[in-house]
């Protein structure tokens, strides 16, 4: 265990008290246990004089009470345990959006301003931040001790992290997965600044071809999706009947075998990569499949668009 390890977000001093808590409460057990196990067998060792008592004499009661204590203690912390994880496997509401991308071997960040960085990320005290990542080829595995999380990165589907920085400073960022040859390479640092500086950054750092929902307009054009769907810009005019797409995020969606889903992230990105996969309900399954057509990069973009229309009401 490394005890100087920083603590840069309250997530991780709840986990440095539960995991401290588990120690101590597996220490006293541990003292209770053994200490017993040695006083007795030094008491009652062969040649001792100390006397045995008659089988009339013997308690539970001493048993009873420290194992009914101990049951206590440890389902506490199993409670306590699982109101951290709820907690932190759900995202609180406005947080901050990052898109994570994982390649061998580096981490490509995306911000919804535009902003795009390697092997860093930079994010302001006080505020949720929420990334969403995935993969590009193998299962990577995005780790950042001094906020105490880590998750899975998959290829072909999409991860949620959470976390709330309260500490402005440079902490390291790792893949805790093995990737391949150049995974001790994948490294990269956090860089928490105070607001002010945060929005200097962002400024500074501003992409020319706009935010992310700008740029996945020009893709969006690109690939011809506005001939087939209608947006806040019009489209949809071709002779192929498709499902609009304004106030489409975060909406309920009928599908065809008659089950609901939520249109979210995931259900967008499948929705490209694998549209017969989830057809929705009056519409005939005539969208092409862009999988291999369109990159992960590319894809985050396309999704931002989509979801820049989630506040409009279709015309």
């Amino acid at each position: 265990m490394n005890f100087d390890l920083p603590v840069a977000s309250p997530g991780a001093a709840e986990t440095d008290q539960l995991l401290g808590a588990l120690l101590l409460i597996s220490l006293a057990v541990l003292v209770l246990v053994f200490g017993l196990m040695a006083l007795y067998g030094i008491r009652y060792r062969a040649r001792s004089t100390a006397h045995r008592g008659a089988p009339g004499e013997k308690s539970w009661r001493f048993e009873i009470a420290w194992t009914t204590v101990t049951i206590v203690a440890f389902f506490a912390l199993d409670v306590w345990g699982a109101d951290v994880y709820m907690r932190q496997s759900q995202t609180p509401a406005h947080a901050m959006k990052v898109y994570i991308i994982g390649k061998q071997w580096m981490w490509k960040a995306e911000h919804e301003g535009g902003q795009r960085e390697i092997n860093a990320l930079h994010v302001p005290t006080g505020r949720d931040v929420q990334l969403i990542m995935t993969s590009e080829d193998v299962i990577h595995d995005f780790s950042v001790p001094a906020f105490r999380v880590k998750r899975d990165v998959l290829p072909g589907r999409y991860e949620t992290l959470w976390f709330h920085p309260n500490r402005a400073g440079t902490y390291p960022l790792y893949c805790d997965q093995f990737c391949g040859t150049g995974h001790s390479e994948m490294v990269g640092d956090i860089v928490v600044l105070k607001p002010v500086e945060f929005s200097a950054w962002l400024s500074a750092n501003g992409e020319n071809g706009g935010t992310l929902a700008d740029q996945g307009h020009t893709l969006f054009m690109r690939y011809g999706c506005s001939g087939c769907h209608e947006t806040t810009e019009g489209g949809g005019g071709g002779t192929v009947r498709a499902p609009p797409l304004i106030g489409l995020y975060g909406s309920l969606v009928p599908l065809a075998d008659r089950t609901v889903v939520t249109a979210d992230d995931k259900y967008i990105r499948d929705s490209i990569l694998m549209p017969a996969s989830q057809i929705v309900a009056s519409y005939p399954n005539l969208m092409p499949s862009y999988a291999g057509q369109i990159s992960e990069e590319n894809l985050v973009k396309v999704i931002a668009y989509i979801k820049s229309m989630a506040g409009e009401t279709p015309r």
